[in-house]
């Protein structure tokens, strides 16, 4: 039988797991970056989180619900949810795919194109002051850890 683990209150323990634990802090330099992306892009009246749900409705031909809740690494259910305030504010569509009935096909509005055309540039300016901060890093090799991360 292994030894227990001693977790009583210890703030050497506590130090320790804030400075070493990696979920953490992709945690809260997530919450950081989204805080960041959501106050920039108020104006465009959308979240980091629609933004980059209707970017990836910017492809040549609608895509499946499934494609996008695997590219944004959400579950169908979590993505459902979060298309219905954009549908119901004529952003996006859900239409039928028309060679398998069953499915769905996520369509962006001309509305959506141009909200997405107006909060662009916000995320460009955001993005390239990000840039700027991380310069002393590699932030080409850490996107391609987090990437690595997401699987």
């Amino acid at each position: 039988m292994s030894k227990p683990v001693d977790v009583s209150p210890s703030l050497e323990t506590t130090e320790h797991v804030r400075d070493h634990c990696l979920c953490l802090a992709a945690q809260r330099a997530a919450r950081s970056l989204a805080r960041r992306f959501d106050d920039a892009l108020r104006p465009a009246e959308l979240t980091s989180g629609q933004f980059s749900l209707l970017m990836s409705l910017n492809q040549p031909s609608p895509p499946s619900i499934g494609s996008i809740a695997n590219l944004l690494a959400m579950d169908r259910t979590t993505l459902t949810a979060n298309l219905k305030p954009l549908e119901r504010r004529g952003l996006l569509e859900v239409a039928v795919d028309p060679e398998d009935r069953r499915s769905r096909r996520l369509v962006l509005t001309n509305k959506g194109r141009r909200v997405l055309a107006e909060a662009l540039p916000i995320w460009q300016r955001v993005h390239a002051d990000i840039d700027q901060s991380l310069a002393p890093l590699d932030a080409g090799a850490l996107r391609k850890g987090l990437r690595g991360l997401a699987g």
